[in-house]
């Protein structure tokens, strides 16, 4: 059976061609009983409107790009993505995830073929700066760029972030108050980008380096970088347990790695808090299940905020707060203690 055209849709539905096409392309401009009506004959029908011919008329692809450093399965893209596709979908536009994004090969393909192509409507760009001669192709095209929990402000159309320096400037700062002495913050190398994961380690040495100005001189702490990848976790354990004095206290980069730590040192004999603190960053799942106290974000608030930017600017609104940034917030549970005298 061929497909059926807009006419024929609009006569079974019993509404106007000009409301058949809003039902798909401006939902919101028609009563959600009139939607459900058009979209059940469409269905049944076998209809489906012409994304591109949509695109010629108004000017817009209806499709935004997300671009991440890492792939989509982390907690952090996870929940950004869904924060994202909770405000974007309803209002009718596709995302395209381009993962990978660190890589000089994949930068070159995006930034290089997209001003030829012209092929979404805004740019969302997650924890990673683009330098100038990116942000350059892109302004030829007029798209607007988003970012979220990015290294700085430079060079984006707006942005929601959390200050991960001060975040973690916190987190150890509350373990040097708690009077731990033997503090290590294992990590993972930096990336090629300049990328926002990588500011915690400055907050990280700022909090030891100030506690040690304000006369706190005993204070021994180190930074121990290890190989990025799936198996950085089990690398910090390695390095942790080579260590010729076990730490007191182990302020971690994020919870992914927090976690399995707390579950691995227990094997060796190193138990949280009676053997030693230790604190994550994200409160992402499973943090609350073994009570590890963490330093709290929302990527899919955060999500949801950019979305809700990148829908304005594509409209050619101007927003009153283009950049913003959140405080994470110290969530105290179970896994740090202070020390005895």
């Amino acid at each position: 059976m061929a497909k059926s055209d807009i006419h024929e849709v609009a006569k079974e539905a019993g509404v106007s061609i000009s409301t058949v096409s809003r039902a798909f392309t401006r939902p919101e401009l028609v009563s959600a009983k009139t939607r459900a009506k058009v979209l059940e004959v469409a269905d049944r029908l076998d209809f489906n409107i012409s994304r591109s011919a949509t695109a010629l008329k108004s000017g817009r692809t209806n499709r935004v790009a997300m671009l991440m450093n890492e792939e989509i399965t982390s907690w952090f893209n996870t929940q950004t993505f869904a924060g994202i596709e909770s405000v974007m979908h309803p209002a009718g536009y596709d995302i395209s995830l381009f993962q990978h994004i660190d890589t000089e090969a994949n930068r070159r393909e995006f930034f290089g073929d997209l001003p030829i192509r012209r092929n979404v409507d805004a740019v969302f760009v997650a924890s990673f700066a683009i330098d100038p001669h990116e942000v350059e192709q892109l302004k030829r095209i007029h798209v607007p760029i988003i970012g979220i929990n990015t290294p700085s402000s430079d060079g984006f159309d707006a942005t929601i972030s959390i200050d991960d320096e001060q975040g973690m400037f916190t987190a150890a700062q509350h373990l040097i108050n708690l009077g731990h002495k033997r503090i290590v913050y294992p990590c993972s190398e930096a990336a090629l980008l300049d990328s926002s994961i990588d500011a915690r380690s400055r907050g990280f040495i700022r909090a030891c380096k100030s506690a040690q100005d304000k006369g706190n001189t005993d204070l021994d702490w180190r930074v121990l970088s290890v190989p990025r990848g799936p198996a950085f976790a089990d690398s910090a354990l390695s390095a942790l347990l080579a260590l010729n004095e076990f730490p007191d206290a182990i302020c971690c980069q994020m919870d992914m790695m927090a976690i399995p730590l707390v579950i691995k040192l227990g094997r060796y004999g190193h138990r949280t808090p009676r053997d030693y603190s230790i604190v994550g960053f994200d409160d992402s799942p499973y943090a609350d299940t073994i009570n590890l106290t963490t330093m709290r974000q929302d990527p899919y608030a955060m999500g949801r905020s950019a979305a809700a930017k990148a829908l304005k600017l594509i409209d050619g609104k101007t927003l009153l707060k283009p950049h913003e940034v959140v405080e994470a917030q110290l969530v105290l549970r179970g896994s740090d203690a202070p020390v005895e005298d």
